[in-house]
């Protein structure tokens, strides 16, 4: 069984999707999102600098048009049995598996983005990366700091990314080293993405997601907070509100999609981030990307 699967935010770089953009769809979609957005976003995804693509308001709709388009041009070859999003790509993803229309998915992740870009504003925050250790044993340690972090990205066995103040965080990272942690890196992000700090950023986008239609798509979804097989479009909108500030469950999301028969792993986007963490799940299951068969 194929599943794809869509990256989040960090997979972008200069020149991505301008390959695209000589397909007549793809071409389309670029110049109504452009619209949409009110400024060129396809200019600076083909030709921007780094820096103008880390801008929040570029970063997450330029990967979610690059996965979004890039589906789309796969016409007849796209036929998943199962898909899932890392973060930011759960949205991708439910508009590539027609739960939700390229327009929606687009606004949803404009107000996303500004949402926590306000969200991060409010606090100083930040998140580290953690490898080495037992998912409990960052869990534990995370719960018994008198300060904000949280175990927020568990994107591969050994490779648990937390979240949460600068001082807990920076807590949590000293106590984690001493409990044996090969590294505890902290990352270069402006704020706490799925933490409780992003509270202000999900009251915000889920005003946005109650006001939009979702339809049962075209396979089953595994999403971040809930990582089973899921159509019910009820049950898509709760856990997408929730996503915000709870865990990605990346390793349990993968698991499951084999443990459902899923026996190859198609990343749709820029990049091949997922390709890698899919790999440390599963040796066994086959991983490729759609840009080599556009």
């Amino acid at each position: 069984m194929k599943a794809y699967v869509f990256p989040g935010q960090g997979a972008q770089f200069s020149g991505m999707g301008k390959e695209l953009y000589e397909n007549e769809l793809a071409k389309a979609l670029f110049e109504k999102a452009n619209k949409i957005i009110g400024f060129r976003i396809s200019d600076i995804m083909f030709s921007g600098s780094d820096e103008e693509l880390k801008q929040t308001k570029v970063t997450q709709p330029a990967i979610f048009l690059h996965s979004v388009i890039l589906a789309k041009t796969l016409g007849a070859d796209f036929q998943p049995d199962m898909v899932a999003g890392h973060s930011l790509g759960e949205f991708s993803a439910l508009v590539a598996a027609n739960a939700l229309s390229f327009e929606d998915g687009l606004k949803l992740v404009i107000t996303r983005a500004n949402a926590m870009q306000k969200a991060c504003e409010l606090q100083p925050s930040t998140m580290a990366a953690i490898l080495g250790l037992a998912n409990e044993v960052v869990e534990d340690i995370c719960s018994g700091i008198d300060e904000v972090v949280v175990a927020a990205n568990y994107n591969c066995p050994g490779q648990i990314v937390i979240s949460g103040s600068i001082e807990g965080v920076d807590i949590a990272c000293q106590q984690l080293t001493a409990a044996g942690a090969k590294r505890a890196l902290k990352l270069n992000v402006g704020g706490a993405f799925h933490s409780p700090l992003m509270e202000p950023a999900r009251l915000e986008l889920q005003e946005a997601i109650e006001n939009v239609s979702i339809m049962p798509p075209v396979c089953p979804i595994y999403q971040n907070v809930d990582p089973v097989a899921n159509t019910d479009p009820q049950k898509i909108k709760e856990n997408l509100i929730t996503q915000l500030t709870g865990a990605v469950k990346w390793t349990q999301t993968v698991e499951q999609m084999i443990a459902d028969g899923a026996d190859q792993f198609v990343e749709v986007g820029p990049g091949n981030v997922l390709q890698g963490l899919v790999k440390k799940v599963s040796r066994e299951v086959q991983t490729s990307s759609a840009t080599t068969t556009v």
